[in-house]
């Protein structure tokens, strides 16, 4: 009788384990918290799209934090993407694959390669540059396909932009439970990564191993992310590429928020937040400018202080840290808006803002002759006035914190536009545009330059997407230099640092080596180098900001 109970036993153990193991596995249908999502299979990548994570935030939802998505019955295709964000045509050039924009747009998209729910792969959210006021997770350069081969379950998600996203008044400050505004697009953020954290495990994920990134407007936001007290806690690493709301950015205080976006309400001729909810979304995108809504509020929520503040304590995200920017970020020539790029003209351009620093500044950057100003030391300043330098500092806070940075300098230039293309010009976006008479004109007159990676040119190296954009002729150097790049993002993915057999080695910046930091030169040939000229130069232009900032 003994002998059969054990027997019993083991069968039922059997019986339960097998069962576990079938009703783990990631089929493509996955059950969430809020239903049944079905899929697809794509060349052995499982993709869920068009996945809501928060309630459409329209009629009365407009202008409030993000609600919890509600349940549904059944089961819920997710096959195709979901509405890109509402947005003006600034960037003319930005490729998109859902059906249309629309204030309804919260949705995000999984890409997952696990086989069942123990695999508990690393996950990487996205989330889109765009200045924050366009982009979206449906462009293909953020496409998750290719780093989902490398073992990481990768994930793009929306975010309100423009007006329905960074828009404060008094009114919607006075109204909210928390007494704030102006901050939507970040609480979206905040969503998805919540989402993500509750739900990844059925698609295979680690909900304790997710990792943020963004590259421009979406950099500065993980930047926030790292700060914020909604968020810093759900995170395992954190990955910029160009660009954090560090200094010389300033918050607006919420006093000041809601004094501008009255204003605003009343330049466009609106009375009061209740007649604004009452115009329809494409109408109210076009009453208003599509910049000067975008800086960060302090808004009591998503955050209550300055970036730089959490920062300088040490009380951000204490996880790993990846992070870095592009080598022709910026131009001297956009300072010089036409004069010849002479040192002279160089300093004059610049004595308003650096004033009686300028001449400190251009020493510690190694700007001295006429052909350093078109040299890449000339770059190296007007690409760090828009990204580099930012994005340098929070490297430096957080290595000053006692926490692991990996800091790049991306150096590559894309190829030449396709043939196929004709007489067209890069663009900022990753496609392209005709060239203008005025750019024709001064191609010839301006000087050679040095090439370099242009601002959002490393996406498609870093994700895997050079496939997804035909716009540029690739070559096999080009294959070679993403294949490193993804390498590089899925390893930080699967455990906070990028190194792996076979690749350059690559230093983490830390409290001892500061003043020399190590930084990873992608290029053809990547190579790590040390230089303590280039810190001094970030050290010097710190010293400015601070002498002028109250931060």
């Amino acid at each position: 009788m003994k002998k059969i109970i054990i027997m019993a036993a083991v069968a039922a153990l059997y019986c339960f384990s097998a069962c576990t193991q079938k009703g783990d596995e990631v089929t493509l249908q996955v059950k969430t918290q809020y239903g049944v999502l079905e899929g697809f299979e794509e060349d052995g990548v499982k993709k869920f799209l068009g996945v809501p994570f928060a309630q459409a935030p329209v009629g009365e939802l407009r202008w409030k934090a993000p609600q919890p998505v509600q349940a549904w019955e059944g089961v819920r295709e997710a096959k195709t993407f979901g509405n890109d964000p509402m947005q003006l045509d600034i960037f003319g050039d930005m490729q998109f694959r859902g059906p249309g924009r629309s204030e309804d747009c919260l949705y995000l998209n999984i890409w997952t390669t696990a086989k069942t729910a123990a695999d508990a792969l690393p996950v990487l959210i996205y989330f889109n540059g765009g200045g924050l006021i366009a982009g979206s997770g449906s462009e293909p350069r953020y496409d998750g396909s290719a780093i989902a081969k490398e073992g990481v379950i990768g994930v793009t998600a929306n975010y309100r932009e423009g007006v329905f996203g960074f828009f404060a008044h008094p009114e919607l400050t006075a109204a909210s439970d928390y007494k704030g505004s102006g901050n939507y697009g970040y609480l979206d953020q905040v969503a998805a990564i919540k989402w993500v954290k509750e739900n990844i495990a059925a698609f295979g994920g680690n909900p304790d191993r997710i990792t943020i990134v963004g590259e421009s407007a979406g950099s500065f936001s993980v930047s926030l992310l790292m700060c914020s007290p909604l968020s810093k806690d759900m995170i395992a690493g954190a990955m910029l590429s160009s660009g954090a709301e560090v200094m010389p950015n300033k918050p607006l205080t919420q006093a000041e928020a809601d004094s501008a976006g009255a204003r605003l309400l009343k330049w466009a001729g609106i009375a009061s937040i209740a007649d604004a909810r009452t115009i329809d979304a494409d109408s109210l995108e076009k009453a208003f400018p599509p910049v000067g809504m975008s800086r960060l509020v302090l808004d009591g929520l998503f955050m209550t202080e300055s970036a730089d503040a959490v920062f300088e304590r040490g009380e951000q995200a204490q996880v790993p840290l990846l992070a870095g920017w592009n080598s022709l970020e910026g131009t001297p020539m956009q300072m010089l808006r036409g004069q010849a790029p002479t040192l002279q003209n160089y300093k004059n351009a610049m004595k308003a803002q650096f004033g009686d620093m300028t001449d400190e500044i251009f020493e510690a950057y190694g700007i001295t002759t006429d052909e350093d100003v078109v040299g890449q030391n000339g770059f190296d300043l007007a690409s760090d006035l828009f990204t580099g330098f930012p994005t340098w500092k929070v490297c430096d806070y957080h290595a000053k914190s006692g926490l692991p940075v990996y800091r790049y300098h991306y150096m590559h230039p894309r190829p030449q536009v396709s043939e196929k293309m004709g007489d067209k010009t890069a663009a900022l976006a990753g496609g392209v545009r005709e060239k203008t008479a005025e750019e024709k004109k001064a191609e010839a007159q301006q000087p050679a330059i040095a090439p370099g990676a242009v601002h959002s040119a490393d996406i498609e190296y870093a994700m895997g997407t050079l496939d997804t954009n035909e716009f540029y002729d690739w070559q096999e150097e080009d294959y070679a230099i993403s294949n490193l790049f993804l390498t590089y993002y899925a390893n930080f993915c699967k455990t906070g640092n990028p190194n792996g057999k076979g690749l350059p080695q690559w230093t983490a910046i830390t409290k001892e080596n500061l003043d020399a930091a190590p930084v990873m030169k992608i290029d053809v040939e990547s190579k790590e180098l040390a230089s303590p000229e280039k810190e001094n130069a970030y050290r010097t232009l710190e010293k400015f900001y601070r002498s002028k900032i109250q931060l």
